[in-house]
């Protein structure tokens, strides 16, 4: 099933939703995807895949935000950036490659290209930074490689997002396999150590869920003042239990899923308080039938065909429902 056209999210349009977004006062980047998230890896296929193995575009793009006040350099770290050994998905014995591309300046994210989710001539926008190849490297296999040092003052300023914005694309190459990573955006070289104040955030995720049925992921998009409806969009969930979504203003409303090979669309309102605030998408296994290795794609977007922001840490921290329970006089 092919993936739904939308307009694109013009920078623009980006930085009229996102005038009100402040990162949480204290917060840093952690491992991407985050402890918060729960979800084992990011998954990118190699382009003679089939999609029906849980990758749509074989590419992926995310996005680095470096406060402004930020001065000495940072590293962009990748965890198991090669195509084979002990996490990667194997189809045919391990052919693949995978190709990481760090970009800066001017256009990185402002360039209407950028924001598009579909890996079309021209969204690798920017000053290309820093970029390698990766194939079945035993090297990097289950190890850290490092990208960088770069000077924040490298990423384009955007301050309606917080400051100056990296941006970082992996690209399926050659092969059939299946590269699961992770990503840190740090202070050192050789060690995790987490930006003050930094975050990262996508327009569409690909990612791998766990084969523990008891384990629930967690994506957490940004709904910005604008907002009053969203439209959900999953790619080959396999019908793996169900897509549950909570938020300040409800204890969960339920998206359609999607079978193999498919996409399947749902449309959910949005309240008035849950307007500026992240909502809480969960995924949650069944525990009937184990589906193993589950690949899954997932973007949202608002009533103008606009993609909303997956922070990795939520705008305004992990939504909790809020109710209040009425007393009654005697």
């Amino acid at each position: 099933m092919q993936k739904l056209k939308y307009p694109y999210c013009h920078v623009k349009t980006i930085c009229c939703c996102l005038l009100t977004v402040l990162i949480p006062l204290g917060a840093k980047t952690q491992p991407i995807p985050t402890v918060e998230e729960n979800i084992p890896f990011l998954v990118t296929f190699s382009s003679d895949s089939e999609v029906s193995w849980g990758d749509d575009d074989f590419s992926q793009v995310f996005f680095f935000v470096i406060p402004e006040d930020k001065k000495s350099p940072v590293y962009i770290r990748v965890f198991d950036p090669d195509v084979g050994g002990q996490h990667d998905e194997d189809r045919t014995g391990f052919s693949s490659s995978t190709k990481f591309s760090v970009y800066g300046g001017r256009g990185c994210i402002s360039a209407k290209e950028a924001t598009s989710i579909e890996p079309l001539e021209g969204y690798k926008t920017g000053n290309l930074l820093d970029s390698k190849v990766f194939g079945e490297d035993t090297e990097y296999d289950n190890r850290w490689y490092t990208f960088g040092p770069f000077n924040p003052m490298e990423g384009e300023l955007m301050q309606e997002y917080g400051g100056y914005i990296l941006k970082i694309v992996a690209e399926g190459l050659k092969g059939d396999d299946g590269n699961l990573y992770r990503y840190f955006l740090s202070t050192k070289a050789d060690d995790n150590q987490p930006v003050e104040g930094g975050n990262a955030f996508t327009f569409e995720y690909t990612f791998r869920l766990s084969n523990d049925q008891a384990q629930i992921s967690h994506l957490y998009p940004y709904v910005n003042d604008r907002v009053v409806s969203v439209k959900f969009s999953n790619f080959d969930w396999d019908d793996d239990g169900y897509i549950k979504v909570v938020s300040v203003a409800r204890r969960g409303d339920f998206a359609k899923i999607s079978k193999e090979n498919e996409w399947a669309n749902s449309t959910h309102a949005i309240s008035e308080s849950e307007k500026s605030t992240s909502l809480d998408v969960q995924f949650i296994k069944k525990k009937s039938k184990l589906v193993k290795n589950n690949n899954v794609v997932l973007y949202i977007t608002n009533q103008y065909g606009e993609f909303l922001p997956f922070y990795t840490a939520p705008i305004g921290g992990i939504p909790k429902f809020k109710y209040s329970i009425g007393v009654q006089k005697k």
